[in-house]
């Protein structure tokens, strides 16, 4: 198993869209093109794999410039073809319908240097299986995938996830989406220390927990803010409480009109955040991760209101549950307890650069305060 995640787009059903699709998938450095005629895996650069798939029980009678061969059937058929093309690589393609064929998948996987699993049904137990029983082998498992979505499970399955998955490429954007489905985080957002300058308990208010379906790490959390281009790291419940016990799921995050980052660069209110909603964990190197709502339990609570300020000047506020358990990352991965911050105080968090409307991200006139 390989922890770099191949990306192979197939362009054998792009049709009249075929020579766009493949620019924005050499621009995208897809790991690989797949086709079924030689023709159209001639002029590709070798910075991309030539993948030759042609049609069951068909051989072509060259295999052009393609670096790899997936051809379906027994291994005699593929030493056959090696033998004949000893400077192409071969793999095996196995279409999983029942337990003899995933019996013939763990075969490929463990012996083959290519392995393309196409699974009928929308389970993916057999593929999981096929992970577990081909760990260590050297050979690298492609699952065939019918869109980023399922990419995406496929890359994550046992947490080690398929090498590689193959998609079709049927319109521009979709090798983008591929490579972003296979980079799994949502890449790293610059964080800066800010230094707290007031702090006042500003009475009763609604508040949200949000609860996550993921364990966040002790250094991890979402970013939170009363205005869209200022907010503070706020932390998980991953470290212990004298009274409760740690909800490593959970972030205590603010009050019901704050902002936080959710996915495809949009900012959401705490408050229309629902369960299958997505939100970006981000940890105290500005590492990210898109997790999904759980819950969100709105509760009326005392709140604190923080105010604090950046090196340029910008000015943040967060309004969080004004209670001692409720905390935020500081430099160096402190845990900061709301109520005890003090001006002076050194915070971590984020300056968006773009105003918002409706949670994205757009160049025009905007002033909270």
């Amino acid at each position: 198993m390989s922890s770099e995640k191949l990306c192979w787009l197939d362009i054998r059903s792009a049709g009249k869209a075929r020579q766009a699709i493949v620019e924005e998938a050499l621009h995208q450095r897809i790991d690989g093109i797949v086709a079924a005629d030689p023709a159209d895996l001639e002029g590709l650069p070798p910075t991309v794999t030539k993948v030759l798939m042609p049609p069951a029980g068909k051989r072509p009678a060259s295999y052009g410039s393609a670096g790899v061969v997936i051809l379906a059937g027994d291994a005699s058929a593929r030493a056959q073809a090696a033998e004949a093309a000893p400077d192409v690589e071969f793999g095996r393609l196995v279409e999983i319908t029942d337990a003899e064929s995933l019996d013939a998948a763990i075969e490929a996987a463990r012996t083959e240097r290519w392995s393309v699993l196409e699974f009928r049904d929308p389970t993916k137990i057999p593929l999981e299986i096929v992970i577990a029983a081909a760990a260590g082998a050297d050979g690298a498992i492609i699952t065939m995938a019918k869109n980023t979505e399922e990419a995406a499970v496929i890359f994550g399955c046992l947490q080690l996830g398929s090498d590689g998955v193959l998609m079709p490429g049927r319109s521009v954007g979709d090798a983008t989406a591929l490579k972003a489905t296979a980079a799994g985080g949502t890449g790293e957002l610059l964080l800066v220390e800010l230094e707290i300058t007031a702090v006042a308990h500003i009475g009763m208010g609604e508040r949200a927990c949000v609860d996550t379906c993921s364990y966040l790490g002790k250094d991890e959390g979402i970013l939170v803010g009363s205005h869209s281009k200022g907010m503070i790291l706020c932390v998980s419940e991953t470290h212990p409480l004298p009274y409760m016990p740690t909800r490593p799921f959970r972030v205590n995050a603010g009050a019901i009109h704050s902002y936080t980052l959710a996915d495809e660069g949009r900012t959401r209110y705490l408050s229309e955040l629902r369960a299958g909603s997505k939100v970006m964990a981000v940890d105290t190197k500005g590492r990210t991760r898109t997790v999904a709502v759980g819950r969100v339990k709105i509760e009326t609570r005392p709140l604190i209101s923080i105010d604090a300020v950046a090196a340029g000047g910008q000015e943040v506020n967060l309004i969080l549950q004004d209670d001692w358990h409720v905390r935020v990352l500081g430099p160096g991965d402190a845990v900061l307890n709301s109520t005890e911050l003090r001006p002076g105080d050194r915070v971590l968090g984020h300056l968006p650069t773009a105003d918002r409307h409706v949670g994205y991200p757009i160049d025009e006139f905007c002033h909270e305060q």
